[in-house]
C-alpha cells in the first residue's frame, strides 16, 4: 500500500491482526462434512496452511475440533509452502509415508508441487476457472502434475481416494 505519517505502523498492525480474525472468513459448504466422513472412516488428517493464524482457533472456530489430527501454519514452522520441510514435518507428525498421503489444495505451486516433491499424492481442488499456478494457451502442465486429478468440490474426495485405494490393492 505505502504510506508515511505517525500512525502509519499502528493502521498497519490492525490490518495484519484483522486479517488473522477467523469470523472474516467462511468455509465452503462442503469442508465440514466431508472431514467428518473422512475422520469417520480412519483417516488421518493435517492441515498445513501459508499462514500467521492460530490454527487452533480457526478449527474451534468453524467446528473442526476432533477432525484435523496435526496442524501446522507456516509462521509457527518457519518455512511456507511448496517448502518441503513443512511437509514432512506434517507426515512425521501424522506418522504417514508419503506414499500413503494425499496433499489436497487450490494452489498448484504451493499444494501439489509441495506434496509432489516429497513423494505425496495431490489432488487438486478448482472450484472454477483455471487452476491457479498455470498457464493458459498452449502450454501444458508440468509433466509431474500430469496424473493429479482435478476436483471441483471435496464432495468428490472420498470417492476418488477410495478409487485410488481400489487400484493400489490396498482396499
Amino acid at each position: 500500500m505505502g504510506g508515511a505519517g505517525p500512525g502509519l505502523e499502528a493502521c498497519a498492525r490492525e490490518i495484519y491482526d484483522e486479517w488473522a480474525a477467523h469470523q472474516h472468513f467462511s468455509l465452503y459448504d462442503d469442508v465440514a462434512p466431508v472431514l467428518t466422513e473422512l475422520a469417520g472412516s480412519g483417516f488421518r488428517l493435517g492441515l498445513i496452511s501459508n499462514t500467521h493464524r492460530c490454527l487452533t482457533s480457526f478449527q474451534e472456530h468453524f467446528d473442526l475440533d476432533g477432525l484435523i489430527n496435526v496442524a501446522i501454519s507456516s509462521s509457527e514452522h518457519g518455512y511456507n509452502k511448496p517448502h518441503p520441510s513443512i511437509f514432512r514435518t506434517a507426515l512425521r507428525l501424522l506418522q504417514v509415508a508419503p506414499e500413503e498421503a494425499v496433499m489436497v489444495g487450490d494452489s498448484l505451486r504451493q499444494d501439489i508441487d509441495g506434496a509432489l516433491s516429497v513423494g505425496m499424492g495431490a489432488v487438486l481442488v478448482c472450484r472454477s476457472g483455471t487452476p491457479r499456478g498455470t498457464v493458459t494457451g498452449s502450454d501444458t502442465l508440468d509433466p509431474t502434475r500430469r496424473d493429479t486429478p482435478v476436483i471441483r468440490s471435496l464432495h468428490d474426495l472420498p470417492a476418488l481416494i477410495r478409487r485410488r485405494e481400489d487400484s493400489n490393492g490396498d482396499a
